[in-house]
């Protein structure tokens, strides 16, 4: 009989066995409702948690179907644990209800279970926000609305938030058939897919790769709604990617969309701003949110939410009567608070397999390399000597790493490539080095949108960009990245990285995604941690070995830079 490929333990842990035939069927039938915990050449390991389980019950997964899931592929009996897990945890979503008052204005907390009301009503987190008894539940006020959310999300018992949305302002937009470039544009299947079932709930989030166009489906929802719309980004660049996109694919005229930024504060049916100017504070008040909270919009969209600043999850507590829609690649959260995005934002209503699209040739194949370079014997000393922190940094900016650089850039010489790491003043080495630009946040906007169309345009072949450049960034014909240094072991900035060179090639050719480590250094452990979520989705890194001079060695798992072309 042939082996199945998955154990389930009754710590909630699963064993997936990468060598067998029916590994990758197993993991995406995994996907929608479990996470990556770590994943070694051999068995990978999954760990099963309320909040992926309240996503996939959100998204339309009932819990026997995540257990027989577990039953067709586990070797063993799936443990009663396991399944009592889900269907526990599965049940919870939607046993509380936000809904509309009946006799008034303000909201109303209801359950069919009086006993698990009266539960909830005295959790020391819940029991601010709630207002007096009123039938079969509690009075809620208005601006309690999201943080009682928050509040019974934190307290395991997620509430279904059926009370509905203002409307809004009505506007007409439509969407265009033939784009202002003279392309012909439509929604793809799975963007129409997604906006469906975003429309269908109100608020949530929609997980798609980048480079699968995450922001046509926002278009797709602004059109679909038509309603006016606020928008929130990450950067004044991304806000300016955003107008352009929405003028060349909708029938919307350059009046009908604001920008609202450091330079002008403009309120009109389709307004742009970013995070950090939502967020500032004046004082005891956020004067940018007050002034376009006062706007009667009826939709908004959350670019790139799994990086919602902490201050902004307090201000969108007060923000649940309109439509919200969140986008991301990956609603991982290193500060663990992907709770939050859950119960302000809403659950993840579409997900789709970053492999899944690469098969059907929406977003381009990629292989991932990393490659281990050693410490010279002097900052292999200076390492060793170090405090834990400064260890971090050594081994970020390990000389070794410009020998290697130049080695991929002479392999690449044909390529579109990026070069991306955290640190400015090892960004300034590599420049100096291979003398090509470099844009950082220092970089003044005109200069940075420059850079990047001379990218496009081909004229730049090689950049140099900081952090700045992890999201909302549209270089389409980046077919190369090499990183250098990161944010410690952050699985979502690596999955952003990979995602600036995963767009359609016009020549259907690959990308290649290079991560530069110095060997037995903690930056090699952070490099494991940051590749599970990339290995979740399916894809694998393959070894390279380089000297102190960041030439290639003959180590173990050797892959010899002259190859990494053709493979």
């Amino acid at each position: 009989m042939e082996r199945r490929p998955l154990i389930v333990q009754s710590d909630l842990s699963l064993l997936l066995e990468v060598d067998n035939p029916g590994f990758e069927e197993a993991r995406q039938a995994l996907v929608g409702f479990t996470e990556l915990v770590k994943s070694p050449e051999h068995i990978h390991t999954y760990r099963i948690t309320a909040l992926s389980i309240w996503n996939a019950v959100a998204a339309g997964l009932s819990p026997d179907d995540m257990i027989d899931r577990l039953n067709t592929y586990s070797q063993y009996p799936v443990p009663d644990t396991a399944s009592y897990f889900i269907q526990d945890q599965g049940r919870r979503f939607g046993r509380l209800q936000l809904q509309k008052s009946p006799d008034s204005d303000g909201f109303w907390l209801t359950s069919n279970d009086s006993t698990l009301l009266s539960q909830v009503s005295r959790h020391r987190a819940v029991a601010p926000v709630l207002g007096p008894a009123f039938g079969n539940g509690f009075r809620i006020r208005p601006e309690h609305r999201g943080l009682l959310k928050q509040a019974l999300a934190k307290a395991g018992w997620p509430a279904h938030d059926v009370a509905g949305y203002e409307s809004g302002l009505p506007l007409t937009v439509k969407l265009r058939d033939v784009s202002l470039n003279g392309q012909a544009f439509g929604l793809r299947d799975y963007q129409v897919d997604a906006v469906k079932a975003f429309s269908a709930a109100g608020n949530g989030v929609v997980v798609l790769p980048c480079g699968a166009g995450k922001t046509m489906v926002g278009i797709g929802a602004i059109a679909y709604e038509a309603t006016h719309t606020l928008i929130l980004t990450t950067s004044v660049a991304a806000l300016h990617q955003w107008r352009q996109e929405i003028l060349d694919k909708t029938s919307l005229k350059d009046e009908d969309i604001g920008e609202y930024s450091a330079r002008m504060k403009e309120l009109r049916p389709i307004t742009l701003t970013t995070y950090q100017l939502l967020s500032h504070r004046k004082g005891d008040s956020y004067p940018h949110f007050d002034a376009l909270n006062t706007h009667d919009w009826g939709l908004i969209l959350y670019d790139e939410v799994h990086l919602l600043p902490a201050p902004v999850f307090r201000l969108t507590a007060s923000l649940q009567s309109r439509k919200r829609m969140g986008l991301t690649a990956t609603l991982l959260r290193e500060d663990g608070r992907a709770d939050d995005v859950f119960s302000l934002i809403g659950p993840k209503r579409f997900d789709l397999p970053w492999k899944d699209l690469e098969q059907q040739g929406w977003i381009a194949s990629a292989q991932c390399r990393e490659i281990r370079v050693a410490l010279s014997d002097s900052e292999r000393e200076r390492y060793a000597l170090a405090e834990d922190a400064d260890r971090v940094r050594i081994a970020a900016e390990n000389p070794a790493k410009l020998g290697t650089i130049e080695e991929l850039l002479q392999e690449h010489r044909q390529d579109h490539v990026l070069i991306i790491g955290q640190y400015l003043s090892q960004l300034k080495r590599v420049q100096e080095r291979v003398r090509a630009p470099l844009l950082t946040g220092e970089t003044p906007l005109k200069e940075r949108e420059r850079l990047y169309q001379a990218f496009r345009d081909g004229t730049i072949p090689v950049l140099i960009v900081s952090k700045v450049a992890n999201f909302s960034i549209d270089l389409p014909d980046a077919n190369v990245a090499i990183q250098i240094s990161g944010t410690f072991g952050s699985r979502q900035e690596e999955a952003q990285r990979l995602g600036r060179i995963l767009r359609p090639k016009s020549d259907g050719g690959q990308a290649t995604f290079y991560s530069i480590v110095s060997e037995d250094t903690r930056e090699q452990d952070f490099a494991q941690k940051r590749q599970l979520f990339l290995c979740e989705q399916g894809y694998r890194y393959e070894i390279a070995h380089a000297d102190a001079t960041g030439a290639p060695t003959d180590g173990p798992q050797v892959i010899p830079f002259s190859t990494y072309k053709g493979v």
